[in-house]
């Protein structure tokens, strides 16, 4: 793919207030909202069983959801269990060692794990032996690496992580680390319940490096209660004297409707609609001049980083967990809520533990939902990505690759273009059409153009794109 990377985001806020509509983030197309329950655990099963043979030695990625959490988070939107008993692990894992065992039964010995990932949840609510114990049953079902080819992250709590979580991280294989922090201002903290001094973040990100950690991420949030300017621009400064490799900074969503815990923040306490695009602007430039690159989609990384350098080089891809190198390998998730994208197709499981309990004990694969995907989807799949990932749809390589006639193909969603062209978010040319420095902050509006199940008067709901 020949890129024309654009070397900086122009922030033009009359712009943004015209597009700020709501719109998928596109960590998976289709979205969530078209999986339904026709696609079930058998299904499932068939997919599996389809690819023992076919993809006997191709890589494969994990995903284990950890729904727990010590403490609530009032802002958090997740899928998780709040509580202080550290022994409804040892339930969740029984139960979690059953899927295992029943997942990987379809898996042949030659697929290699090469991404590995904990999510939540707060995977690091789980105690030592539980830990362990977990990743003594992913050892002997899977085939995990030992070498610098695994890519194995986990998301981290800095408020239960010390020196001797990290080291046990590190020891049991994982070398990538996320961790939220979202605004170290301790009156911010406390309206969000989530008290975290900036010295417990400095210590654990002190603890990765020193065990070799290959990247480290940190949340932040814009638009949380009582944040202004100023307070979010100190908050920066001191993030970025941590120097993490990557940082992911997500627009707050107030939707108060759909996430219980939401209903404790007061709307009257958050930042004006006017002052978040100010803190957004501000941050980007900040990030900027502290030498970061816009990956895109809230996420930033520094120059030599791994996903800046996929950037670079057209390999960037986008999964369930944002930006990845990986996004290639099947992903099978096991867990409550867990979504698996194998062989090109989705399939969810139960949300709800009691559920996912119960269907386990029956020897069901817990499939709730999901989705196989059509010729038209992978085209369109390929498409969002290319524009997420590079900013850039090169018509020729789509061409070929599907044996189609781009402009004949997308002559309406061309058309619905013109209007962004127009405003100088994309440069549409005979070959290409490439997303300009002034429409980066506003992919997913440019995604959406080529989205064909998102229709304006549906009732499905998403975060303001901005």
């Amino acid at each position: 793919m020949s890129l024309q990377q654009p070397l900086t985001v122009h922030f033009d806020k009359e712009l943004i207030k015209k597009y700020n509509l709501t719109g998928p983030r596109y960590t998976s197309y289709p979205t969530a909202v078209v999986f339904n329950d026709d696609y079930n655990e058998q299904a499932h099963l068939e997919n599996l069983k389809s690819q023992y043979q076919g993809a006997a030695h191709d890589p494969l990625s994990l995903y284990f959801h950890i729904p727990f959490c010590d403490t609530l988070c009032f802002f958090c939107a997740c899928n998780k269990i709040t509580t202080k008993k550290r022994d409804k692990a040892d339930t969740y894992i029984d139960f979690l060692e059953q899927e295992i065992k029943l997942q990987s039964s379809h898996i042949a010995e030659t697929r290699v794990v090469e991404q590995l990932h904990f999510g939540g949840g707060t995977p690091t609510f789980l105690t030592a032996p539980q830990h362990h114990r977990l990743m003594d049953l992913i050892d002997r079902h899977f085939t995990l690496l030992s070498d610098d080819r695994r890519d194995y992250s986990i998301e981290i709590d800095p408020r239960e992580a010390d020196e001797n979580t990290i080291q046990r991280l590190a020891d049991t294989g994982f070398n990538r680390f996320s961790m939220g922090v979202q605004d170290v201002q301790e009156k911010v903290q406390k309206a969000v319940n989530r008290i975290q001094p900036i010295s417990m973040t400095r210590n654990v990100i002190e603890a990765c490096r020193s065990h070799k950690a290959k990247s480290i991420n940190v949340d932040l949030i814009y638009g949380l209660p009582f944040q202004t300017l100023q307070s979010f621009e100190d908050t920066l400064e001191q993030i970025i004297e941590l120097s993490p490799d990557r940082l992911s900074v997500f627009n707050y969503a107030h939707m108060p409707h759909l996430f219980m815990p939401q209903k404790r923040i007061h709307e009257t306490d958050l930042p004006s609609a006017d002052e978040k695009l100010d803190i957004l602007q501000m941050t980007i430039q900040t990030l900027a001049d502290a030498g970061y690159v816009y990956i895109g989609m809230d996420h930033f990384a520094k120059p030599d980083d791994e996903l800046a350098l996929a950037q670079q080089n057209g390999t960037l891809q986008r999964n369930f967990q944002g930006y990845t190198t990986h996004a290639d390998c099947d992903l099978l998730a096991m867990g409550v809520s867990a979504i698996s994208l194998f062989n090109n197709c989705f399939s969810q499981n139960i949300k709800t533990s009691d559920k996912y309990y119960q269907l386990l004990n029956e020897g069901h694969i817990p499939i709730m939902k999901g989705y196989k995907l059509s010729a038209d989807d992978l085209i369109r799949r390929q498409v969002i990505q290319d524009l997420s990932c590079h900013f850039y749809i090169d018509k020729t390589q789509l061409d070929n690759r599907f044996d189609i006639n781009f402009d004949d193909y997308f002559a309406d969603e061309l058309n619905s273009l013109q209007s962004m062209a127009e405003d100088g978010l994309v440069d549409m040319s005979q070959d290409s059409i490439q997303v300009s420095a002034k429409g980066r902050l506003l992919i997913r509006n440019v995604c959406m153009v080529f989205d064909a199940y998102l229709k304006p008067e549906s009732k499905q709901q998403f975060s303001r794109v901005i």
